[in-house]
């Protein structure tokens, strides 16, 4: 039977990018019912708003989508549509693997890293609970902290101090680092690390940390420590060999995996999913890169693995696994791989998104 999946096309290169990673999807053998689907600043030009009703509705139904990047304004425009799917579909769990392909140019490259990030989706800095600088409510907000009988308070001045609330609770604490064992336990992995900030967020990354250390209790067999996020920084480009799971709170885990990322060859090679208990995203760490919109040139690499994970959520695991070995195998012999894959990134015999892909389908159907 056919799986209902959405394919969200997403703007800048991102449908270049869907293309590419469905030709690859289609090319293992299992069969897909896409429904495509649009989201981001071409379709708000044309229907004045980044995420449709017909998008949030098929992932809905189909409650499994791949989505290809999706440009993010940054300090103004609308809302990260990534976060407001995660938090409109409950997605609270973001698995973000950080492995090591033979060929991929890293200063890690002969310790072969692999590391996946749990990233709590939901909670702390990125829930949007914001306040403006110089408006009524946020002048409200800062009185009324500053008149709590707290030695805490706001020292700047009412109209030039904008805020961000950092929400973390218990439930959802919990759930995340739950999650983080049981994938730890799921695919054989030894150890899982929390990641937080308590010695200076008591009562937020205090709590987060508290029931991290209880949870853990609930699973003797697999190894769990602590770590600061600036030290874990630290770790991370010393000896990421040490590290297996992390699991971390929404800010850290957004830094963090890209960190990873970087240590194992870049935003290029880097998957994600977002999962929760009715449905799944499954997206590239990446962005929409627009200033190579449609020029055929970037790395397909980290949506294409991020489909593998879809097919490993939807139990196609022998699919998964000759998916994953293609991929490999032709960034190994570093023919047919685009530019940020030569050794050079100069390297005219470079090839473009659709060939790397058309490459990789090749390697499928002779394995």
């Amino acid at each position: 039977m056919a799986h209902e999946v959405t394919l969200i096309n997403g703007d800048g290169t991102g449908p270049e990018l869907a293309a590419a990673a469905r030709k690859c999807l289609d090319a293992t053998g299992v069969e897909f019912n896409w429904d495509i689907q649009e989201a981001g600043i071409d379709i708000m030009e044309k229907v004045g708003t980044p995420i449709p009703d017909s998008t949030l509705d098929s992932v809905r139904r189909t409650k499994c989508a791949l989505k290809a990047p999706i440009t993010t304004p940054v300090g103004t425009g609308f809302r990260s549509i990534n976060v407001y799917l995660r938090q409109e579909l409950g997605l609270f769990a973001c698995i973000r693997p950080c492995k090591h392909y033979e060929g991929v140019r890293s200063y890690f490259s002969e310790l072969g890293v692999d590391i996946v990030s749990v990233r709590e989706n939901t909670e702390d800095l990125y829930a949007g609970v914001e306040f403006e600088a110089g408006k009524d409510v946020t002048r409200e907000l800062i009185e009324y902290i500053n008149g709590l009988p707290s030695d805490r308070k706001i020292q700047s001045g009412v109209d030039e101090t904008g805020i961000s609330i950092k929400p973390i609770s218990i439930s959802g604490s919990e759930r995340i680092v739950r999650c983080a064992f049981e994938y730890a336990r799921d695919n054989g992995r030894k150890k899982v690390t929390a990641v937080h900030k308590a010695n200076i967020m008591k009562y937020s990354d205090g709590l987060y940390l508290a029931t991290a250390m209880r949870v853990a209790k609930d699973f003797p067999d697999i190894e769990f420590e602590e770590r600061i996020v600036d030290n874990m920084c630290m770790q991370l480009a010393q000896k990421p060999e040490l590290y297996d799971v992390i699991v971390l709170p929404n800010l850290y885990g957004d830094i963090l995996s890209d960190l990873g990322a970087g240590i194992v060859g870049g935003l290029g090679v880097a998957p994600g999913a977002n999962l929760g208990p009715d449905g799944a995203v499954f997206e590239a760490t990446h962005g929409s890169a627009p200033k190579y919109k449609g020029l055929n040139k970037v790395n397909p690499t980290a949506l294409i693995l991020s489909g593998m994970l879809m097919l490993r959520h939807l139990g196609e695991l022998d699919a998964a696994d000759r998916l994953e070995n293609a991929v490999a195998a032709v960034i190994k012999e570093g023919v047919d791989v685009t530019y940020d894959l030569k050794p050079n990134r100069d390297d005219p015999t470079a090839v473009g998104t659709q060939e790397m892909a058309a490459a990789i389908c090749k390697k499928l159907q002779v394995g």
